[in-house]
């Protein structure tokens, strides 16, 4: 029964790992190569996930749902990057922080407003809706399984693209030195606004996946989004493969340590005082697996620019 439920937990880390990174990966590029410290991130990631729920009650298809809301969030994202951040990129980091602030409490209120204040629902697939027998003893949901499928297949997918394309050797040279890459005549405009299109999408991809794992509701995307930047600090500014281990690791140890530290404190002292400091200790984890990392590595563990 404990092996079963270790297994579990790894899996459903695993799972919200990858989408932590499919959110810091677009957010380490942003804030990397465009240095633009973006809080409305996460608003991406909710209003995805709003388009996505929307579309595929509308139209009976999740499949229908999620490739309309992507496109859609896609087009919400550059032109908001057109409209309003493109006045933020020569501000300092707290004339971005300010900024993007205030978008996401806007963004917010619009969300509110045109969709009302209740969660709304976001089923997954019928055909993925049932469990999977993975060993004996072990079923595992089928959806879960198709969440970590998507995740590894876009992390494979982005490796290509950076490793492997032009247009990943500008992003490459744009993280690693960024006033180089414009001096060698990279078309920056068309640059930061594919980026920020790109981390749109990936926002609204998380959002569609974890929809009908998790609430779609008014305000989901600053939780997250205060993970995803936990992510991109450990993993190192404006670095892919930081941002993948950097995901894997949060999302481990955030999902393990909410299960099983309250399972280890009910064996060392008193039921009632486990359920009270079980979670807490668990809430910490990450920020201490965070501050660990940045006392012997202070860059990141793959700093795009060391």
């Amino acid at each position: 029964m404990q092996t079963t439920l270790v297994l579990e937990q790894l899996l459903n880390g695993l799972q919200f790992g990858l989408m932590l990174f499919l959110l810091a990966a677009g957010l380490t590029l942003v804030f990397g190569i465009m240095d633009m410290i973006n809080l409305a991130h996460g608003s991406l990631y909710m209003i995805g996930a709003y388009l996505i729920a929307s579309i595929a009650a509308a139209s009976g298809s999740f499949w229908l749902g999620l490739l309309g809301g992507i496109g859609a969030t896609v087009l919400v994202g550059v032109l908001l990057e057109r409209a309003v951040l493109q006045r933020f990129y020569r501000r300092d980091h707290l004339s971005q922080v300010m900024g993007t602030f205030a978008i996401m409490l806007m963004a917010n209120e619009a969300v509110r407003m045109l969709w009302g204040p209740q969660p709304i629902q976001l089923n997954p697939p019928a055909a993925l809706a049932g469990p999977v027998t993975l060993a004996p003893g072990l079923s595992y949901p089928a959806y879960r399984l198709f969440i970590i499928g998507v995740g590894l297949l876009v992390a494979l997918g982005m490796y290509w693209l950076i490793t492997r394309t032009r247009i990943g050797m500008q992003v490459r040279a744009g993280a690693s030195n960024r006033e180089m890459a414009l001096a060698m005549g990279a078309n920056v405009r068309l640059l930061f606004t594919a980026l920020f299109a790109f981390a749109a999408g990936l926002c609204a991809l998380a959002g569609g996946m974890l929809g009908p794992l998790l609430a779609v509701q008014v305000g989901m995307g600053e939780s997250i989004l205060i993970l995803a930047f936990v992510v991109i600090v450990i993993g190192g500014i404006g670095s892919i493969r930081g941002a993948l281990l950097g995901a894997l690791l949060v999302g481990l140890v955030d999902t393990a340590g909410r299960t099983l530290i309250p399972l280890l404190f009910r064996q060392l002292m008193d039921a009632e005082l486990a359920a009270n400091a079980g979670p807490a200790v668990a809430s910490i984890l990450i920020y201490l697996l965070m501050a660990v990392v940045l006392f012997f590595k202070p860059s990141g563990l793959f700093p795009a620019r060391g």
